[in-house]
């Protein structure tokens, strides 16, 4: 079904809930578009699940029922969800690799858990099993299988699951959660909680923003090297420069709601598609 703008229900899903990726996915084809809507609407579908259940306890059965659905899926058999069906005719169009989604939903184990990562290298772990995986499966989507644009869209994968992890702490805290390793600097955890903004958090995040720029300028070394059909699954990239120029803007404060909020700047993504860039 679609609405009157011509969107599928996976694409309203993409629109409402990750507004970003959705712009990005504008710029595919059409048919590489709604493919990517479905992928997308799958992440959406599992990086919603530890706030849509009332203990972990739940979500670790949703959790396993994607994994179930997802055996289904490889079989070719109906998991009976409009998400999982679509995403099933499209793994098995484009043999896409099975270990990247599990790695995904292994990704989603960590958000079950009450306590925020240990350190700095936790949180890249995670975030390279989730966001950067994503980003390499949206540009095997697109046709990117190759070596340097695989490369190039986990490292833009790194990136922005970094800068979403900052963007996220004033939501994630109402809920009392934390992704950000306020332990290894020393930080008291019901103080970050409370939405206090102590110099170490600060540290931390201008921390996390550099390690996302290294990332950026990795990705953009390979940039003559990768696929140009790839570069919509690139585009976050763009965005994630602006992101990471209000967060410097508001001397790197996470509780600063003003440089978190969404701004998809269309126009620039439109000239960087037109230029192969990202």
């Amino acid at each position: 079904m679609r609405d009157q703008q011509g969107l599928s229900e996976n694409g309203k899903n993409v629109r409402r809930y990750d507004r970003d990726r959705f712009v990005t996915a504008l710029f595919a084809p059409p048919a590489a578009r709604e493919d990517l809507f479905t992928l997308y609407a799958f992440n959406v579908e599992i990086a919603r699940i530890r706030e849509t259940v009332s203990e972990p306890m739940l979500g670790q059965i949703r959790l396993q029922w994607w994994r179930d659905a997802l055996d289904c899926m490889c079989r070719g058999d109906p998991a009976h969800h409009p998400v999982a069906d679509g995403l099933s005719a499209l793994i098995r169009r484009q043999s896409l690799p099975r270990p990247l989604f599990d790695r995904l939903l292994e990704a989603r184990e960590f958000d079950m858990q009450d306590q925020p990562p240990e350190t700095l290298a936790q949180l890249k772990l995670y975030v390279e099993d989730s966001s950067a995986g994503l980003s390499a499966l949206a540009a095997l989507v697109l046709g990117g299988e190759d070596d340097a644009t695989q490369e190039a869209a986990r490292h833009v994968g790194q990136a922005w699951g970094l800068i979403g992890l900052l963007r996220a702490h004033p939501f994630a805290i109402k809920l009392r959660r934390l992704y950000l390793p306020v332990k290894e600097k020393g930080l008291d955890i019901e103080t970050v909680l409370a939405g206090e903004a102590p110099r170490g958090l600060i540290e931390l995040s201008e921390q996390i923003a550099a390690t996302a720029a290294g990332h950026l300028a990795s990705a953009r070394k390979l940039r003559r090297e990768v696929s140009k059909n790839a570069i919509p699954a690139l585009l976050p990239a763009k965005l994630a420069d602006s992101y990471l120029a209000k967060l410097r803007k508001a001397g790197f404060n996470p509780t600063d709601r003003d440089w978190s909020a969404v701004n998809t700047r269309p126009l620039s993504l439109m000239v960087a598609t037109g230029l192969g860039r990202f």
